[in-house]
């Protein structure tokens, strides 16, 4: 199902004896995500994007603006059919939000319960479910006895046991080790294909929207700065938060294939973003061939998308300005974009 956003904004007043202070959270926020798809929300901390998935996901209303699903909007539903339409909803937590008292299955079986299905079906369902996720076996375990990535599998099956059109996925990897955080966005990327779902991650972690999500938008102070295709907006950030955060990338990253390896604390004074085929070109060989000028990698490496892997460089040119300005276009020319800092 489609989302669409029109000039949401939301204003959080809090009073104390001494004043009363007001933070607009959600400014102006316009955007579509298309039906079928992994869509990311990326933004630091404080940006706006939490407040966001709130309204999005109809836990509150918004104070301007509309949100639709499809052609319906829904954020001025009546109480019985907000109610109605959250069901069709299925959310994930950075927490889980796991019932510690109820076994694996039961916790599936929650929303089922309280939905009145009859108790035959939603024994099918939970079963369904958990084989879906990887947890066959594990129906009858106690939560207290599941690792991190085991108790986001049930929270996913536990999410999905309604067979909703949207999943929302509020930092749904942000408690989890690297390794399992891999496991768990594959989880979503097969569900995603073998539900139709529309599924909209919100997160602060730039390689969460690089190994899952097709498209993305960028939050800052409550409003949105960049959106696009993933694979654009790597190959092309146009922003500075979003330049930091591909960049961050680089200062966590291991010796994992795809991470970009930055060997010195100084940045390069250009950026080159290699598309496709040009990430094995060797471009800069060819370069220092044809022009009078000298080159010095700072930082690099290949990020693996789904649909395409995008090169990242940090380098200094030198030479004199027109020589630069001749290498910049030839770069142009062989499929590589030339961002100067």
């Amino acid at each position: 199902m489609q989302i669409k956003l029109e000039n949401l904004k939301k204003t959080y007043i809090s009073v104390s004896k001494k004043e009363r202070t007001s933070v607009t959270a959600v400014n102006g926020v316009s955007l579509e995500i298309p039906e079928n798809s992994i869509y990311g929300i990326i933004g630091k901390s404080g940006a706006g994007k939490s407040s966001l998935v709130r309204l999005v996901s109809l836990l509150e209303t918004p104070d301007e603006g509309a949100v639709y699903y499809g052609d319906k909007r829904v954020d001025n539903l009546s109480k019985n059919e907000l109610i109605a339409q959250r069901r069709k909803i299925g959310m994930i937590f950075q927490n889980f939000n796991l019932f510690s008292s109820r076994t694996a299955g039961k916790n599936v079986a929650y929303p089922l319960e309280i939905a009145g299905v009859p108790k035959d079906k939603i024994k099918a369902k939970v079963k369904e479910m958990l084989a879906l996720v990887g947890l066959s076996d594990r129906e009858n375990a106690p939560i207290s006895t599941l690792s991190g990535g085991q108790k986001q599998r049930v929270a996913i099956a536990r999410a999905l046991a309604t067979e909703p059109s949207i999943l929302f996925c509020d930092e749904a990897t942000s408690a989890l080790d690297p390794n399992t955080t891999r496991q768990i966005l594959a989880l979503i990327k097969e569900i995603q294909k073998k539900m139709n779902l529309t599924v909209v991650m919100i997160t602060h972690q730039m390689e969460v929207v690089r190994d899952a999500c097709e498209s993305v938008a960028v939050i800052e102070s409550g409003r949105v700065v960049e959106c696009g295709k993933v694979k654009d907006i790597f190959s092309n950030p146009q922003t500075e938060t979003t330049r930091d955060f591909i960049k961050n990338i680089a200062a966590q990253s291991s010796s994992r294939d795809g991470d970009i390896v930055k060997w010195t604390e100084k940045s390069g004074s250009y950026l080159l973003h290699f598309v496709g085929g040009a990430t094995g070109e060797p471009i800069l060989s060819k370069m220092a061939k044809e022009f009078d000028v000298s080159f010095n990698i700072l930082a690099a490496g290949i990020s693996h998308l789904p649909d395409e892997d995008v090169g990242y460089m940090e380098t200094d040119i030198l030479g004199t300005d027109e020589e630069i300005e001749r290498v910049v276009q030839w770069l142009l020319q062989n499929n590589v974009r030339v961002q100067k800092k």
